[in-house]
Parts: structure tokens; sequence; C-alpha cells
């Protein structure tokens, strides 16, 4: 109680407090990964639930956040904040079924669709408690269980595949485009479900027509296994066609090369923009590469280290 907010943060997220040379707590590296900890759905936050108690402190650090933070807490007075580590209102089911929710599984592709993964981070049981949610305070008409194998190969749905461009998809071939174990399940408001055999065909169908689906690995095994264990699927967009990834995929990089994009390094990105040589607005249809070293081991990409809190609609 008696420590500074920077020292306490600091105390909070290493776990150590540099005057006492003492270790108080476990450190939180995975804290990185900013995308698990909640989501913006439209002008309301949802405040996601972990499944691994690694990631317990993380789910109360960014409640406090949210509650109390300047930029962010009159959201609590207006009701646009839903908190599923809230026990009283998303309690398990009376199976036993528990809430388990991680940000990596969702994703808002347009006004309509809010997509939420059933994977080894995200239960069944959670998406139907949220989607309920979801639909009672009208933020979407559509909620849409993704359903991929229960493996740490694939955490979340944003390690098969994110969407880059209007046009654009990066995705896992053989999970995304195949639809080999997985589907697709489309709850809508009215009560109406559709079931899709892939991801492809849901896209395809209730997105967009011509969604170009690029492959990482380029589609082709051992390369698709390998780049994708490395997030060669995660990349953010940082507006529509260019986005950030790892450096470490060059099947994919040429895959996305095939698409018409260009590969910069980070490096000789922002090198261009020292210089003049590049003018961040008028860059268009290019894919900058990050050093990943270590990072991919902890399974997570641009996209997973990114929460984005205020969204421009282009």
């Amino acid at each position: 109680m008696s420590l500074p907010p920077k020292d306490l943060t600091d105390l909070l997220i290493t776990g150590y407090w540099k005057d006492e040379d003492h270790i108080y707590f476990d450190p939180i590296p995975n804290f990185i990964f900013t995308r698990d900890i909640a989501v913006t759905i439209k002008n309301q936050v949802l405040i996601t639930k972990a499944s691994k108690v690694a990631r317990f402190r993380e789910n109360l650090l960014s409640r406090f956040i949210f509650y109390a933070h300047p930029f962010f807490r009159h959201l609590t007075e207006e009701n646009r904040i839903i908190n599923l580590n809230h026990v009283d209102k998303f309690p398990p089911s009376k199976r036993g079924e528990v809430v388990s929710m991680e940000g990596g599984d969702v994703m808002v592709l347009n006004d309509e669709f809010v997509l939420i993964g059933c994977s080894e981070r995200t239960t069944e049981y959670a998406i139907h408690t949220v989607k309920k949610e979801l639909f009672a305070r009208n933020l979407t008409k559509n909620v849409v269980q993704i359903n991929i194998p229960n493996d740490r190969s694939f955490m979340h749905i944003d390690t098969l595949f994110t969407m880059i461009d209007h046009n654009d998809i990066v995705c896992f071939k053989p999970i995304i485009y195949d639809g080999i174990s997985s589907n697709v399940r489309v709850f809508r408001k009215n009560g109406a479900e559709v079931i899709y055999d892939s991801v492809k065909n849901f896209i395809i169908h209730e997105i967009n027509p011509d969604m170009n689906f690029i492959f990482s690995g380029e589609g082709v095994s051992p390369h698709q296994e390998r780049e994708q264990w490395t997030d060669g699927c995660n990349l953010v967009a940082l507006k529509p066609g260019v986005a950030l990834t790892y450096d470490r995929n060059p099947r994919t990089e040429l895959a996305l090369q095939a698409a018409g994009y260009q590969i910069i390094h980070a490096r000789d990105f922002l090198k261009g923009v020292k210089s003049g040589k590049i003018i961040p607005e008028q860059v268009s249809r290019t894919i900058i590469t990050l050093p990943s070293n270590e990072l991919s081991r902890a399974r997570g990409g641009s996209h997973c280290m990114t929460c984005p809190v205020v969204r421009e609609l282009i």
C-alpha cells in the first residue's frame, strides 16, 4: 500500500522490488501477449478469463486497469464492461463446465460478426455464456464458434489465421482452408444456426466471397507446419494491407510476395522513415517483419502482442 504507482507496477509484473532485493511473486512474462487480457467490441470491453493459473495475475491486473485507470474507469459507471471474472454473473455450469476465454480466440471481423475460437484455452460453455451477453447488449448480430483442435500448437484461432486486408487472410491451410479437425457454427441473434465444414466456407459465404487465402509455408509440408508453429499466420494489420509479423518464416514471405505484398524488415523500415525515404502514411501492400528471437517459443506473434482499445473503421 505504501509503494508509489511505478514501483507497485514493477513489483506486480516482475515480482521483484529493487529496494528490498527480494522476489515476492513469480514474474508474468506472458503479459507481453496483451491480446489475451481483454477485447474491445464496439464501445464496450470484454475482460477475459485465463485458463491457466500462470496467467491469473494478468487477469487481476487487467481488471485494475479497466476499473481504475482514468482512461477507462468511466466504463464501469456506464455499464460498458463485461467481466468474465465475476463468478456471480458468469458462474460454472451445473455440470461443472468453466468459463474460460482468452482474447486470442476473439476476433471482430466487421460490424455484424464476432468470431470466438473453441480451443485449448476457450471453452464451449464460455462461448455460449458470452454469446448471450453480446446479444443482450446488442453488440453483434452473429456470434461464430470456430472449433479447432485442443492442442497447444493451435492455442488460439489467431495462431491459425489473421485478416490483413479487406480481401486477404493469412492462414494455416489444413485447418482453415481444408477444414481438417475443424468446423464452424454461426449463431444468429434471431435464434437461427448455420454450420460450415471449414472456416474458408464460412468466410466466403458470410464475410467476403472474394477473400484471398494466403497460406503459411506456401501450403506445403513440412514448411506449413513449421511456419505455423513460428507464428506465420499471426499478423496484425496496422491498416488494411500493412501488417507486422516475425522475420523467421521465409516460405510464408514468398506466399505474401506472390499475393502482391512487399516485405521489409523493421530495421530498414525505421531507417527509411528516419531518412525521409519512407512516408508511413503512404505505405501500402507491405509486410514489416520483426526479429522474434525467443519470442515465438511462447506461441505468440505480433497479433498476440496488441490489445486494441480504439479502432478506426476504414
